[in-house]
């Protein structure tokens, strides 16, 4: 069976950064460094150029910076994978990369091996974010979620069937779709099903956005069950 190569693309304004990088994951026999960039004014003509499967995006850049790139990126049909590179957990400018469609994010100092777990996942279609760290995340940078936030995703969860809603709060708890189906009784196709239909329903491209919803819906507590 012949090795599928997953794309990917480094964003990172500090040259030895980026060399790093590349000599840590140019080393993974699945993994081809297709491009670099220093600034996020270049990713749309690389991607264009390079077609890359996953985008390792440095969150802090002086020009056009990470957080603005994967806005912009994301918005786009057919859009490349992005994992956010940061120096913090508790991140405001993480958080909102990841309300944007970043995949999740992994820290400059995480160690080689995991950093080359996390690219295979995301290639996967796996976001790299548990839910403990979505919660950290949340609760560090922005504290209780405002009213009007609430508000407005409990409207955008109401947007859901009641199947769906089952579903999505399931991707919140940070199940996977073989979790959700045994929980719910249903199968895993149906399940795969559901999510695609939940995605497209509420304009989202991947399940961290979905799970951020249902965080701030405040539809569950810190150990993850529904109220």
């Amino acid at each position: 069976m012949a090795l599928v190569t997953i794309r990917l693309l480094v964003v990172d304004d500090d040259p030895l950064v980026r060399a790093g990088l590349a000599l840590m994951l140019g080393g993974a026999d699945d993994i081809a460094i297709v491009g670099e960039a220093a600034d996020g004014s270049e990713v749309p003509a690389l991607i264009a150029g390079v077609h890359p499967d996953v985008v390792l995006m440095d969150i802090r850049m002086p020009g056009v910076d990470g957080l603005t790139a994967t806005e912009r990126l994301r918005g786009r049909p057919g859009a490349p994978e992005v994992v956010v590179l940061t120096t913090f957990h508790a991140d405001e400018q993480v958080l909102r990369a990841m309300r944007a469609g970043a995949a999740g994010f992994v820290l400059k100092d995480t160690p080689p091996a995991d950093i080359v777990a996390a690219v295979r996942r995301v290639a996967a279609g796996d976001p790299v974010l548990s839910p403990a760290v979505t919660r950290q995340l949340m609760n560090r940078v922005a504290g209780a979620a405002p009213d009007d936030r609430t508000v407005r995703a409990r409207a955008r969860f109401g947007e859901l069937a009641g199947r769906e809603r089952e579903v999505a709060v399931g991707v919140g708890r940070g199940q996977s779709n073989a979790e959700i189906a045994a929980a719910l009784y249903l199968s895993v196709p149906t399940v795969k099903t559901q999510v695609s239909r939940i995605l497209a329903r509420l304009g989202f491209n991947n399940r961290v956005q979905i799970a951020l919803l249902v965080h701030d819906a405040g539809f569950l507590d810190g150990d993850g069950t529904v109220r």
